[in-house]
């Protein structure tokens, strides 16, 4: 049997994807989705010099140790060998696969981002042999735009427009949509099926822990910008845990850091709205996730009015962790209700716990991540969310994205 660390997710979950339940549906074949898997696949390697496998899932007592967490049991999930360097390329495989599913797929392709998932979307459109525009700040790291460019995606810097709000790569990009741009993007709000291929990292991670034997709470920290990341891998997890009959409720946690953080403001907007719950954000969410009628209600309230509690972050500001500094959660709503359903809260991050996170993670994991790849880590370093863990707990972290400024 084929070790599960070389198999390919896209092959191994393709029964829980919804592009090949599509595909079913339209009348193909299990052997015609597993051929369009395999031959994207291989034009992907052909590019980025590796398709896509199982990324490793392992266990650091020496990590929580050094974190002062009350238990030994923290898992990282090194997402830095995977295709361009990080999870991003998972995001839009699976955006390319609902595109294969049509007679005729979408020549010109287009994408906001100023890392990762800029150089993941030129990844899979130079394999796929399709024209990519990618949309990016003024500030995008030099490293970042030789990649772009070396593989012929056509980069377009933005420039803030005087009283504008909210991200200019993006709106640049939103309007570039609205003319006919095709999307191929890490927003979930802009290209649903993002999310899809997201889902596989929780599918391994659920199996993966199951395969440990773990059975115990799971406390899972995502670093989020957009969104998109948490949104899938909790989703493919909590699905994996069902699968696999793995009881102990898990529990949520977003990490943004104090640079630009309006998915917590929008937590803490949406959850003060009922009124008897405690002030301190963890004893808020642990009376909160008892009362499914004000759940309910919190989710009306959500999809009603949006705007009243995801509102764009009014002074952005720096931040080694770069790639999480969307002053919009576009999907803040699959990242927000489940926190709430879970009983967890979301964990705002210093910059100094930023760096110290991506130090001692990096010093003790052996895992050469960027500092946003190790965000999720960071949340770890609050003292009131510390306190949190129990011994019981089992902790994940994900290490996303590969430092690429490393000489």
């Amino acid at each position: 049997m084929t070790p599960l660390a070389e198999q390919n997710p896209f092959l191994r979950y393709r029964f829980r994807l919804d592009s090949y339940h599509e595909a079913i549906h339209r009348g193909w074949s299990d052997e015609r989705f597993v051929d369009l898997v395999g031959s994207m696949d291989a034009a992907v390697a052909r590019v980025a010099g590796t398709g896509f496998v199982v990324t490793p899932l392992t266990s650091q007592p020496a990590l929580a140790t050094t974190l002062e967490l009350r238990t030994d049991w923290l898992w990282v999930k090194d997402e830095t060998g995977n295709v361009g360097g990080s999870h991003k390329a998972r995001h839009l495989f699976g955006t390319a696969l609902w595109q294969g599913l049509e007679d005729a797929p979408p020549r010109q392709l287009g994408i906001a981002s100023c890392g990762n998932a800029a150089v993941a979307a030129a990844v899979v459109a130079r394999a796929l042999d399709r024209p990519l525009r990618v949309f990016v700040p003024e500030w995008a790291e030099p490293e970042v735009l030789s990649t772009l460019s070396e593989l012929g995606a056509a980069v377009e810097t933005c420039e803030r427009r005087q009283g504008e709000v909210g991200d200019p790569p993006y709106l640049r990009f939103v309007e570039a949509v609205a003319e006919g741009l095709t999307p191929f993007s890490v927003q979930g709000t802009v290209t649903p099926s993002t999310i899809d291929g997201g889902r596989t990292i929780g599918f391994e991670m659920a199996e993966q822990l199951h395969l440990a034997g773990v059975g115990d709470t799971i406390r899972l920290f995502a670093q989020v910008g957009g969104g998109a990341l948490a949104t899938a891998a909790w989703q493919g997890l909590v699905r994996g845990e069902r699968e696999w009959g793995m009881i102990s409720p898990s529990v949520l946690h977003a990490v943004q850091t104090e640079a630009v953080a309006p998915l917590p403001r929008a937590w803490d907007l949406l959850t003060g709205t009922i009124t008897d719950l405690p002030l301190r954000w963890p004893a808020r969410a642990s009376h909160l996730a008892d009362r499914s009628e004000d759940i309910a209600e919190l989710e009306t309230i959500a999809h009603a009015e949006p705007g009243l509690f995801m509102q764009a972050w009014e002074t952005p500001g720096p931040s080694a962790a770069s790639g999480i500094l969307d002053d919009v959660t576009h999907d803040w709503m699959t990242v927000v209700m489940p926190m709430i359903r879970s009983g967890g809260w979301p964990v705002v991050v210093s910059e100094e716990q930023v760096v110290s996170a991506n130090r001692i993670g990096r010093s003790a994991t052996g895992i050469g991540a960027s500092a946003t790849g190790t965000a999720g880590l960071a949340g770890l370093l609050d003292a009131d969310t510390r306190g949190e863990v129990t011994p019981e707990d089992h902790v994940v972290v994900m290490f996303t994205g590969v430092d690429r400024t490393a000489a």
